[in-house]
């Protein structure tokens, strides 16, 4: 029939994709993990407006993928620090409330198991004892 496909799909021209073509997604295309189309997907049935544009899920994909890769670092030193190979929920707590920034982007949050940050109140310490000129903080030499 004139050498071209009854489908539309041929090597060159036509209409919608060829056949042959491997289908590559969202988020490969934008060097991303997160997936783009699940995203674009929740933005529309979510209802948050009418229409969504192309950009906004990968642009949403990226900002969570950052997030998500900052929170993981700093909780991978937390666990290393407590020599540990396993990330635990705790880990993730000492990790976003000693950041300035996540601790304020998720200060409403709690995390379930994740304990608080370690202080006891400057009031509740021992006392030091004498106002000598200094001494290394052995109470027993004063009499």
């Amino acid at each position: 029939m004139g050498g071209k496909d009854i489908g539309g799909a041929t090597a060159k021209g036509g209409r919608g994709k060829p056949k042959s073509a491997k289908s590559v997604s969202r988020s490969s295309k934008a060097g991303l993990q997160f997936p783009v189309g699940r995203i674009a997907r929740f933005l529309k049935s979510g209802k948050y407006a009418e229409r969504v544009g192309a950009g906004a899920p990968v642009y949403l994909s990226a900002v969570l993928e950052y997030l998500a890769a900052e929170v993981l670092e700093l909780a991978g030193n937390a666990a290393r620090d407590n020599k540990k190979n396993r990330i635990v929920p705790r880990h993730i707590q000492l990790a976003v409330r000693n950041d300035e920034e996540l601790s304020k982007l998720l200060g409403q949050v709690t995390i379930a198991n994740g304990g608080v940050l370690p202080n006891i109140h400057q009031t509740l310490l021992p006392k030091k004892q004498g106002g000598g000129k200094g001494d290394i903080g052995s109470a027993s030499q004063e009499f």
